[in-house]
């Protein structure tokens, strides 16, 4: 099973498991995930995530709610924020609506080394569709 994922959690930045790392699958026991870093840092490192103890933040539960878990989520799709500072082969930018804030469609331009990779769509596929980069000058200067 090969499949990449998102790390949820900071777990060891020296090794380069921080929140928004990208890793590849390799296996799945019972009590860890060993998995291969694809992101820029430490990329090619084989590491072990053990499963964590999560608890809600909302301490106004009648009961105390703990679980374990691995702190993964599938990485078909991300944020542009989450994005910034990787690079892919592909990318595909879904505009369901303007992009909001501050630079935030050139953080999303220059993912791919090669513009010929990168790919967008909108929800609407029978309008012409209209994007502008918001940029405040206050900000760019």
């Amino acid at each position: 099973m090969l499949v990449i994922v998102t790390l949820l959690r900071i777990l060891n930045p020296k090794q380069g498991l921080c929140n928004g790392t990208r890793l590849l699958i390799t296996g799945l026991h019972e009590n860890f995930i060993s998995a291969k870093i694809v992101s820029e840092c430490n990329r090619g490192g084989v590491v072990f995530l053990p499963r964590i103890e999560l608890a809600p933040s909302d301490v106004n539960l009648p009961f105390i709610l703990k679980r374990r878990q691995f702190p993964l989520i599938p990485a078909y799709a991300m944020t542009i924020n989450k994005s910034q500072r990787q690079t892919f082969d592909q990318v595909g930018i879904y505009f369901d609506k303007p992009v909001f804030s501050h630079g935030q469609l050139y953080v999303a331009l220059p993912r791919s080394g090669n513009p010929n990779n990168v790919k967008f769509t909108q929800r609407h596929l029978n309008e012409k569709y209209f994007t502008r980069n918001v940029v405040y000058q206050e900000v760019s200067e």
